[in-house]
């Protein structure tokens, strides 16, 4: 693991309305590493982690990415950062129904302008580094649930991200695809890809390298896994 830390956020405070979501966060992750993010429902996790992708600005306080300090008035530019340094899996995958496998991960590719041969053939690469080699042409409904969520993980290797952030990428997946999901996400890490990932199991949480608890808002403790 390098020791370059990638990702920073400083005093990150979030409300709406009167409510306080976030009550100053800080936090920072090295290159390489595999974050996860545990909490009760209403913790804060999420939200935390939708300011940490530039999904959602923070009410007080910055985030740096690279040591950029990121402007989150600026849409195109968030757009345009997201899109080549971050890479989103949700607990929904959120495929395209009328699109095949390997249609749904050049999307990515062609809104950065890739020319339709390379990223159709990136596609196939991504799908087969995966396990879904001989799927790249099934569409989403013709593949189980674990299937379907490794192909929006390819998708969200697309753009050879700098950090994957997952949102209980297996909150909506039976145990035996759980598994497979998380082991895919354990191998992407050894390969050097950092990781940050909400979940409220607390098995997958002991898997990766550190985890951060929340409550009501805050970190609470942070401490390596075994």
């Amino acid at each position: 693991m390098d020791d370059k830390i990638i990702l920073t956020a400083k005093n990150i405070k979030k409300k709406i309305k009167n409510y306080e979501i976030l009550k100053g966060i800080n936090f920072e992750i090295k290159k390489g590493e595999f974050v996860s993010i545990i909490g009760a429902s209403g913790s804060g996790k999420s939200s935390f982690l939708y300011i940490l992708g530039l999904l959602d600005p923070p009410t007080e306080g910055d985030v740096f990415l690279e040591n950029e300090k990121i402007d989150f008035k600026n849409q195109s530019y968030l757009a345009k950062i997201r899109n080549k340094k971050l890479g989103f899996v949700f607990q929904f995958h959120y495929l395209l129904p009328e699109f095949n496998s390997y249609e749904n991960v050049m999307i990515p590719l062609i809104r950065k302008g890739v020319p339709k041969k390379e990223a159709k053939e990136r596609a196939f690469y991504l799908l087969k580094h995966l396990g879904l080699e001989e799927k790249e042409e099934r569409k989403p409904y013709e593949l189980s649930g674990g299937e379907q969520q490794r192909v929006a993980i390819a998708r969200a290797l697309a753009n050879n991200p700098a950090i994957i952030l997952a949102d209980e990428p297996t909150g909506n997946l039976d145990s035996k695809n759980t598994e497979i999901v998380m082991e895919t996400f354990l191998k992407l890490n050894k390969e050097g890809i950092t990781i940050i990932m909400v979940t409220h199991e607390m098995d997958l949480a002991q898997k990766t390298s550190r985890i951060v608890e929340m409550k009501d808002g805050v970190i609470i403790k942070e401490f390596k896994s075994d």
